[in-house]
Parts: structure tokens; sequence; C-alpha cells
């Protein structure tokens, strides 16, 4: 037995080989009980997952940056659009006087910098800076100063006449306040590739010189009493205490990263941002579909949204009708008008509830898309519906917007 490997249970009373010998009727020893579950602790590693998720590093960066190229560039063109009416419609010679302009601004507490003065100088100045202020969001250059500024921009130009816009507006103004708070800069941005090739160091000369023309300006504004620290309506606070905290976190930020760029204090200033970023993506996210949902059960209670003829009367109206003759073609068809309309109410209450499905949420934004498109086209609305199509972005799947960048990007270079 010694010369040969001992068989395993074949006889009683042979032991395994390498292993204790075994009685004769040895009874089995029960199997150890199961672990029960915790659920405190699951709940416990289910918030530290989500916490760190949502701290660790920005996500939906592809989506935020289309936003913010896709309202800058609405915001431009409008502005470049309006360029021979723009004192018209902003300045001197606008039928919505500079004093009843400050009278609705006094009741509802707006702000605008085109009524700090009236001289056409200070017009022309400002618009021509609100254009380079679009530009500068649209290609990404200093986000952290050229935000503020593009929000400025959009809340100085349509504050100044609210009879102005074509319901884009509204939503350009929402998400110019967003985008402040978002990271929306970490791809297709000058940024970008400044971040890239300097390692994500510090703002450099250049981001001193900006954070200190902020503060300059921000000091006169509030010595001239244009911005105030309170205001009358919730939450009690003024335009002061917003452009005071996001030039006190810039340069906090700058010094930060200037004197401790590894450090425990430029982790914790990269969660907040990343956290902060997060936080407004969901809000712009949620703001899209607030904006479907109360479009389509709007017009679910309308007679003529119920009965299928609601777009048969913008196709008629002159105002409306760039092209008469598709017009005349798409409005003399019952069936299609039909069609139209309650395939418009159909997919704008259903989109809130596609959410939880990818697939079918890819197919309803492709409709709407193609829905706004045709509005540019057919009711001469381009501005509204490149606002709207930018808003949709926020939904975009990242692979497909990857796919999208990474071609564009290959036509540029071998263009360039």
């Amino acid at each position: 037995m010694t010369g040969r490997p001992e068989t395993d249970g074949l006889l009683t009373g042979i032991p395994r080989q390498g292993g204790p010998v075994a009685e004769e009727h040895e009874p089995a020893r029960p199997a150890p009980p199961a672990p029960r579950p915790d659920p405190a602790g699951r709940l416990g590693g289910a918030l530290l997952a989500g916490f760190t998720a949502l701290t660790a590093r920005p996500l939906a960066g592809h989506q935020a940056a289309v936003v913010r190229i896709g309202f800058a560039l609405t915001f431009t063109l409008q502005l470049l659009r309006e360029w021979p009416d723009r004192r018209e419609l902003y300045g001197d010679r606008s039928p919505w006087s500079p004093q009843l302009a400050r009278d609705l601004v006094g009741e509802t507490h707006a702000f605008t910098v085109l009524l700090w003065r009236d001289e056409r100088w200070w017009f022309e100045g400002c618009y021509l800076l609100a254009i380079l202020a679009g530009v500068l969001m649209l290609l990404g250059w200093r986000t952290r100063f050229s935000s503020v500024l593009f929000l400025v921009a959009v809340v100085s130009v349509q504050n100044r006449n609210v009879l102005v816009g074509d319901g884009g507006d509204n939503i350009i103004h929402l998400m110019a306040i967003y985008l402040v708070f978002t990271r929306c800069a970490t791809v297709w941005s000058l940024d970008a590739r400044r971040g890239a090739r300097t390692g994500g160091g510090g703002g450099g000369p250049v981001g001193v010189l900006l954070w200190l023309l902020g503060g300059g300006l921000l000091t006169a504004a509030q010595l001239t009493g244009h911005i105030g620290w309170g205001g009358d309506g919730w939450p009690g606070v003024g335009w002061a205490v917003l452009f005071w905290t996001l030039w006190a976190f810039a340069g906090l930020w700058y010094a930060v990263e200037r004197w401790w760029p590894g450090g425990e204090p430029r982790a914790v200033l990269d969660a907040l941002a990343t956290m902060l970023h997060h936080c407004a993506m969901l809000v712009i996210a949620a703001q899209v579909v607030l904006v479907y949902a109360t479009a389509g059960w709007y017009k679910v209670q309308g007679s003529r949204w119920q009965d299928g003829s609601a777009l048969y009367y913008p196709l008629h109206l002159d105002y409306f009708t760039p092209w008469p003759g598709l017009s005349a073609l798409l409005g003399g068809s019952a069936v299609l008008v039909f069609l139209l309309s309650y395939g418009t109410v159909a997919v704008q209450v259903a989109f809130p509830f596609t959410l939880v499905n990818r697939r079918v949420k890819n197919v309803l934004l492709a409709l709407m898309i193609t829905e706004h498109l045709a509005i540019a086209v057919l009711l001469g609305l381009p501005f509204f519906s490149l606002a709207m199509v930018a808003a949709d972005a926020v939904f975009l799947p990242t692979g497909a917007l990857r796919r999208v960048g990474g071609w564009l990007g290959d036509r540029l270079g071998r263009a360039a």
C-alpha cells in the first residue's frame, strides 16, 4: 500500500491521500449556514457607489459640449441676422423705449446692461460684445469666463425687448444659466486642447488677467448701483451675489491649481465641480422633458389638435410660409395634415415615458429632431428649431456623438 497511491473512498478505513483516517460510519458534517443578506450594508454600498459616480469624473461631457455649441451657435447667428435691424429691435429706435424697458425691469428685477446708458456707442459696444461672447462660448475658450459673459449677453439682449422672440429665446435664456454650472468644455473646445497640451495646469497669465478684469467690472457695476446684493422676490438676493460667488470660486480654483495641484484641496474642488456639473446636466434634461410634456398635454386639450386640423392654419398664414408652394402642397392634403397633427402630439406626450428604454428613446429623439428641422424649413423658424435641436442633444447617445465627432475631425483634418 505504501508503494502506490491510495484509492479514494473505495474501502472503509483507508485514508484519502494526504488526509486523516476516516472511521467507519462517520456522520457527515453539516454545511455552514449561508450568510444572511445585510440590507444596511447593501444600501450603504449603493450609496457609496452613487456618491463616487457623482463626484469621481464628469459624465455626459460630449452631450454638454453639443449643448454648448448648439446654443452658442444659435444665439450668435440670431444676432448676426438681426444686425441690420438691431437698433429697431434692441436699441434707441425700438418701439419698446428704454423707459418702458426700465419700468418693466424695475418690476421683474431682470438684468440687462443695455439699459445702463442710453448712448448709441454703449449699445453698439454691448451688441458687439454679445456676438463675441457667443463666438467664445462656441469655441470653448476660457469657459469659466466666457460662460458667464455668455449669460450676461443673453439676458441683456433678451430683457431689453421682451416682445421680440419666437419661443426659442426662452430655452436659450434658461440654458445660458444652466451652462455656467456645467463642465461643458471637457471635449471639442479650445480649453480641452490647451489642457491636453499643458497637462491640465492652471489658467496662466491670461486666466489671471480675465479674473482681474471681471473683478474690476463687477466693482464698477456695484459702485454705480447697477447691480445689488438684495432682491425683493424669492430668494431675496440680487445678481451681485451670483456674479461675486462665481468670481470668488474662479479665483480659488486658480490658486489651488497654482499652489496645490495634486493636494487634497484640488481633489475637493474637483469633486464639487463634478457634482455641480452632474446636477446642472440633470436640470437641463428635466427642463427638456418639461418642455415636451407641457407642450404635448396642452395640445391634447386644444380642439384643433383633437380634430387633427391644427397644422392646417399655420401652413396658410403668410407669416409662416417662406415656401408658399410647399406649404400649399402639404396643407392641401387633409390626411397628411391629420397625420402630422396627431403624430406631433403623440411624440411629445410619449417622449418622457420612453426615457426608461434606450432604443425607443433614440427613435423618438430622431423623430423630434426631424420634426424641428421640418419646422425650420416649412414655417420659417430656423432659430427656434436650432435651439430645440440643441436642447434635444442632451439625450443623444455618447457612442453616436463620438463617431460623429471623429468623422468631422477626419474631414476637417483632411481639409486643413
